[in-house]
């Protein structure tokens, strides 16, 4: 049987916190979906999306973000948030935007280290040092 060590209080704190930012950004990406301001749809029509899509995405990006927060399914919810943000990723490079590609995979790290100091599973999983 794999057993695992409790994660120290420091990195189990820095995780949450980690975690969350991503988060925090997250939620508010999927306002602009939801509000659409000004410039929003017009960003959305360059990326080749319409802008009748643009809810849709904001609520697969809330709900997903939810899985992440809750801590029963939040491996579940680092998966489907990878996927998400690979797939802004892939449109950013479509269109040749590459300066826009490093925010989606800065969240994309954030997500899973955060969860990474925080989890023992993940941590018996992916050891880092023996």
């Amino acid at each position: 049987m794999n057993e695992t060590r409790p994660v120290p209080r420091a990195a189990f704190w820095t995780g949450h916190v980690l975690g969350v930012l991503p988060c925090l950004m997250l939620v508010f990406s999927a306002t602009m979906k939801f509000g659409q301001p000004a410039g929003v749809p017009e960003h959305f029509a360059e990326l080749g999306w319409t802008p009748a899509l643009m809810t849709a995405l904001g609520v697969l990006e809330v709900a997903c973000t939810v899985l992440y927060l809750v801590p029963r399914l939040a491996v579940l919810g680092a998966i489907l948030l990878t996927g998400y943000l690979g797939g802004g990723i892939a449109a950013h490079v479509r269109i040749g935007d590459f300066a826009t590609v490093l925010f989606p995979l800065l969240l994309g790290v954030l997500l899973w280290g955060g969860l990474f100091l925080r989890d023992p599973r993940l941590r018996a999983l992916i050891p880092l040092r023996q």
